[in-house]
């Protein structure tokens, strides 16, 4: 815009110049003016018209300039900013890196965690023994995270009166007892964890759910259901592992049931910790209620005897008040009547003592 400006200005001082040049020039044609006159007038009106145009120029110029600066200050801020926020990105990236290598580590150090876990569970359920091992220890743990003490509220591998002999018997309410049973036949489930191909795969899966099947029943046979002996209706059959309870439920849904026909429970480490905690809750508020009973026959007792207690007080209180109007009585009437008695007393010893200081008397004066 200001360039515009400029140049029109200049464009308006040489057309000035041109129309005063053919002023002049029409003045000398007509003889008004001497030669002279207008070189002094066309030098006076170009230096004139200079010093506008530098004027301008100048302060053309330097407005630029000024503009120029404050745009370039702008676009410094514009850019310092951008770098400062891209300091910022880049400094986040670097914690973020810092952070994600952090966490790849602890990753790297969960995953050879996660399988050694893996491989001993996989030596567990290569042993027998191991895994009955396995499964007393994790159903300790559970008892000792609920505070449920052996010889107290379970006891374990006690011989039943049929002879059989459960891995955990616990004591309910009114003498009752529920059997446990702890060992689970895992075997073929190793080698279905561990088959190659599909098909071996889905041989040892059935294999497995038979083994189940059969485990079920002959729990059922043992004789841990004995109500004369004092046990409830059920035994519970411990699953050690969540995964292997969902597998058996997610690839038969109807051995759960099939195992309820049986009167047998089938229990993962959750569904058995909900189990004991509704045993321990019923043992607890049987323990209440039959302390709520004997609290009861001690307050009645209680009443009895503090009725005996009122009455004993009653009769002691009258007691004492019969008691404090005889010593009443003895303070003031009794003790009055005991004054004048022995008011009269010393006034008879009184008068026996002048009769006798009288007869001294005259006895002196027969003497003499």
């Amino acid at each position: 815009m200001d360039f515009t400006v400029l140049i029109t200005l200049i464009l308006g001082a040489l057309v000035g110049g041109v129309v005063v040049f053919l002023v002049l020039s029409q003045m000398k044609s007509d003889g008004q003016t001497s030669s002279e006159e207008m070189k002094n007038a066309f030098s006076s009106l170009s230096f004139e018209a200079l010093e506008k145009f530098n004027a301008l120029a100048s302060e053309t110029l330097k407005n630029q300039l000024e503009k120029g600066e404050a745009t370039l200050e702008e676009k410094k801020k514009l850019i310092d900013s951008n770098l400062e926020t891209v300091s910022k990105t880049l400094e986040e990236l670097k914690k973020q890196s810092t952070t994600l290598a952090t966490q790849l580590g602890e990753s790297q150090k969960e995953t050879g965690k996660l399988r050694s876990t893996a491989e001993d569970l996989r030596n567990v359920l290569s042993s027998s023994q191991a895994r009955g091992q396995w499964g007393e220890r994790m159903v300790k743990d559970i008892l000792e995270l609920m505070g449920l003490v052996e010889n107290v509220n379970y006891v374990s591998q006690k011989s039943l009166e049929s002879g059989e002999k459960p891995d955990y018997t616990f004591n309910l309410p009114k003498d009752k007892k529920l059997n446990m049973d702890v060992k689970f036949p895992l075997a073929h489930y190793e080698q279905y964890v561990s088959a190659d191909s599909e098909s071996e795969r889905e041989n040892e899966k059935k294999a497995f759910l038979k083994d189940v099947k059969g485990h079920v029943k002959d729990v059922a046979g043992r004789g841990y259901i004995d109500p004369e002996a004092g046990t409830v209706d059920y035994v519970l059959v411990f699953i050690p592992n969540e995964s292997i309870y969902s597998f058996l439920h997610e690839n038969d849904p109807e051995l759960l049931d099939f195992a309820l026909r049986k009167r047998i429970i089938l229990c993962s480490p959750i569904t058995l910790y909900a189990v004991l905690s509704l045993i321990h809750q019923a043992v607890e508020s049987f323990a209440m209620e039959k302390a709520a009973g004997e609290v009861l026959s001690l307050l009645k007792e209680f009443e009895k005897q503090w009725q005996l207690y009122v009455e004993v007080m009653e009769k002691m209180g009258r007691r004492i008040d019969d008691a404090k109007k005889e010593f009443e009585n003895l303070t003031t009437t009794r003790t009055r009547q005991l004054e004048r008695s022995l008011t009269k007393i010393q006034d008879l010893k009184l008068g026996q003592d002048g009769s006798s200081l009288i007869e001294e008397t005259s006895g002196e004066n027969k003497e003499s």
